[in-house]
């Protein structure tokens, strides 16, 4: 298979490049802002360069982790949210479409309102958020207007990865520094490890399959809970954890509170695994220690 991941500086697109390779495929990663040695740099919102880059690379399929993740930013940006969820993904899906790539959509749990989670693939999404409703707007016109395609929906991703911006990440460096962070008791979801979820997205694309997957852990977390995991596992006294109601946080975006995934449709498709919290966080530990945190960055910023 030619591989075409965007965003590949992220952390989905840095394990769907890790997993890629470690099956025999090519695989092209390019990023926008956080240069890593290697791959290409590329803004989805420059029409040209995107045309000139797929009709280059030609791949069979395109894998779109790109695009801002970070609800309350949408929320302050809708204009730019909207930008870089919905217009950026679909005009290289477009442009994918016309030399016969397959296309594979990074959605969320997001787009579900959170009051009667979990949530299988068949209920009807109903995004109480910007970033919420810019995905649902992106899963409607692909599946309207593309051939090939897989949409993936996910919640709480966390692992290695070379910005450490996850949650994971966050709860460790605060623990690190001893620094209080307010965490919410009251938003329960799946929690996701990259290296699984970028390995069960190869595999659709490698049985050639389209349609529209729930890909999450297979145990749901409070993220206060979550976060106490994350100090037990790593070896952290979680005191620095302040448990909080959503309400008490004060954040810009609504947020869905039950927004857990059903998995059972890969579950009982796909080969690949997905792990609980307990089995992803020993795996992140262990790559940690080893010193696995994926490519190295370029020292050449911009380039």
């Amino acid at each position: 298979m030619r591989a075409l991941v965007i965003g590949a500086s992220g952390q989905v697109g840095g394990a769907l490049m890790k997993a890629l390779k470690a099956r025999g495929h090519e695989a092209t990663g390019t990023y926008r802002s956080f240069p890593i040695e290697g791959y290409v740099r590329l803004d989805l919102n420059d029409s040209r360069s995107v045309q000139a880059l797929v009709e280059r690379e030609r791949p069979e399929w395109i894998f779109c982790t790109a695009g801002m993740t970070n609800a309350d930013a949408c929320e302050k940006q809708p204009e730019a949210a909207r930008r870089e969820i919905v217009d950026g993904p679909l005009g290289i899906a477009r442009l994918g479409q016309k030399i016969g790539a397959g296309f594979v959509f990074y959605s969320s749990a997001y787009v579900f309102d959170g009051k009667s989670g979990p949530y299988a693939e068949e209920h009807a999404p109903s995004p109480i958020n910007i970033y919420g409703k810019c995905k649902y707007e992106a899963e409607k016109i692909i599946q309207s207007e593309l051939e090939r395609w897989v949409i993936v929906r996910t919640v709480v991703v966390y692992g290695p990865e070379a910005q450490g911006k996850n949650f994971a990440y966050q709860v460790l460096r605060a623990a690190r520094s001893s620094t209080k962070i307010a965490v919410p008791v009251d938003q329960v979801s799946n929690t996701t490890y990259n290296e699984d979820l970028a390995l069960a997205s190869v595999e659709l694309a490698e049985r050639n399959i389209s349609g529209l997957y729930h890909l999450a852990g297979s145990d749901d977390e409070d993220r206060y809970s979550f976060g106490r995991l994350i100090c037990e596992i790593f070896g952290f006294d979680s005191g620095f954890l302040e448990p909080r109601r959503t309400t008490e946080i004060g954040q810009c975006a609504p947020r869905p509170l039950l927004a857990g995934l059903v998995t059972s449709r890969a579950q009982r498709e796909l080969k690949t695994v997905m792990r609980a919290a307990r089995e992803g966080l020993v795996r992140m530990k262990h790559e940690l220690r080893d010193g696995v945190t994926g490519p190295r960055r370029s020292g050449i910023a911009g380039r």
